[in-house]
């Protein structure tokens, strides 16, 4: 008579587990200054160049061919580690309130929903859809205050650097079982080969001029290559790998918090009532899409 397996007991969250969660929270969360000071320092496009090719030199000794992803790979590259970071430091380039920036960044996930929806055949319920209304309406409230509606060609820009995030997000799922390291390697790469020729056609004074730049504004840029991308990303893989997804995903809310909290202090922008309703009922809209995303996908894992 055959034995029963039995699953082995899911690892209660410790001490360990919640310091790395905050730590990953604080990376993401600071790294809104982090990317606004380097693109003050150099400019959007070399800040964005630069920061692709330390992920990569940090992470090339992961670089390696995956036979069947490799399309996905360079997809993933181009979009999520070119195009995208194009459009974020643009907008943080042009704009002075970056918490309205962080809030107009949370239209991200349900971006990513209606994709799956469309694109996965994916079906969604009254809850996460009055998620995505939710999101969508507190970002729209930021129109109407005088604080934030001055930076809407910035919000845009944020807009539409996360569609391509959701559109990367979609790419990725096919990517699962493909080692982190390798996938920012690839990233890294081909995110450097697409920046850096943008870098030097729309920015070339800087680039000659980076020889001369100080180390502290390097600093800026290595801090969202290493502690963010990295370290974050790495931080989220390691706590994926120890527990259900429905009970990790929540922990990265904080994130958003934090950006615009902190962005808020450091550059000593307003944070009106109108935007604190608006961040509030965004996120309040994310964190429903999340949450209820996290649990159907650990649900339709146990009964694959």
């Amino acid at each position: 008579m055959a034995k029963r397996v039995t699953a082995p007991a899911p690892i209660r969250f410790g001490t360990r587990d919640l310091l790395v969660a905050a730590m990953m929270n604080v990376l993401w969360g600071l790294n809104i200054i982090a990317v606004k000071m380097g693109v003050e320092a150099t400019g959007p496009f070399t800040a964005a160049a630069l920061r692709q090719a330390i992920v990569f030199m940090v992470c090339a000794s992961a670089l390696r061919i995956v036979p069947g992803r490799m399309r996905e790979l360079i997809g993933l590259g181009l979009l999520s580690g070119g195009i995208f970071y194009m459009f974020v430091n643009a907008s943080l380039f042009v704009a002075d309130n970056v918490s309205a920036l962080a809030i107009a960044g949370q239209v991200g996930v349900p971006f990513s929903m209606i994709l799956a929806v469309v694109f996965l055949g994916e079906r969604i319920h009254f809850i996460r859809m009055a998620g995505m209304g939710l999101a969508f309406l507190g970002v729209a409230l930021l129109v109407f205050d005088p604080a934030a509606g001055r930076e809407i060609p910035g919000m845009l820009l944020t807009a539409a650097g996360s569609f391509i995030w959701a559109v990367s997000s979609l790419i990725q799922r096919r990517l699962r079982g493909v080692p982190v390291l390798t996938i920012y390697a690839w990233m890294g790469l081909v995110g450097t080969i697409v920046l850096v020729p943008v870098a030097v056609g729309f920015e070339s004074d800087v680039v000659r001029s980076l020889p001369d730049l100080p180390l502290g504004d390097f600093g800026w840029i290595a801090f969202s290559a290493i502690g963010s991308t990295i370290g974050g990303h790495g931080a989220m893989s390691w706590l994926l790998q120890r527990h259900a997804v429905s009970a990790v995903v929540p922990l990265t809310l904080a994130a958003p918090v934090i950006s615009v909290v902190v962005a808020s202090l450091f550059f000593a922008t307003p944070l009106t009532p109108l935007m604190i309703a608006g961040g509030v009922v965004a996120l309040a809209g994310v964190a429903i899409v999340t949450i209820r995303t996290a649990r159907v996908n650990e649900g339709e894992g146990k009964s694959a």
